[in-house]
């Protein structure tokens, strides 16, 4: 369940379409709101700056509630969403993004969104599929089509056969 609602979390970021000039404090609720629903919540921001200069953590640009500074296209950002049960265990579910524009027939404004960067599968066998609604099903199957084309022509015949159970539908 816990894994399911982290999850939910990464996947409403991934899918996020926001105006230009929306910075990082505005979407970070998106990655939250599963877990809040359930009385729950992580102490981390939801994701991070990510460049080859000054280090991993580059910023300005946040997914957190100090994020203030507007997201532009071409900032690199991790989503990575997470809960913590003290004692017991830890999740955190992340994928590297791309600020991009988002092109949106009758759109008033210039729209952004994200391109998810990290391919690799979501472990299936902690996803409790009755939590999902039918756009976040449908957005983890077609990732898992991408993950499964992009990468599995890259694998030995063994591991491809790992991927691509891995990558089959929910």
């Amino acid at each position: 369940r816990h894994y399911t609602l982290v999850l939910k979390g990464h996947v409403a970021i991934s899918r996020a379409v926001f105006p230009k000039g929306t910075s990082g404090a505005q979407i970070d609720a998106l990655a939250r709101l599963p877990l809040w629903e359930a009385g729950l919540d992580f102490d981390h921001g939801t994701g991070h700056g990510v460049g080859s200069y000054l280090s991993v953590h580059e910023g300005p640009q946040r997914i957190a509630k100090t994020g203030h500074t507007p997201l532009e296209p071409g900032m690199i950002l991790s989503n990575e969403p997470g809960y913590y049960r003290e004692g017991h265990y830890g999740i955190r579910i992340e994928n590297l993004i791309i600020v991009e524009h988002r092109a949106i027939e009758g759109a008033e404004r210039e729209m952004l969104g994200f391109e998810t960067v990290t391919l690799a599968p979501y472990e299936r066998a902690l996803i409790d599929e009755s939590l999902l609604s039918p756009a976040e099903r449908d957005w983890i199957d077609s990732y898992h089509a991408r993950v499964a084309a992009e990468i599995g022509p890259l694998l030995p015949p063994e591991e491809r056969a790992w991927l691509e159970k891995a990558c089959a539908p929910l």
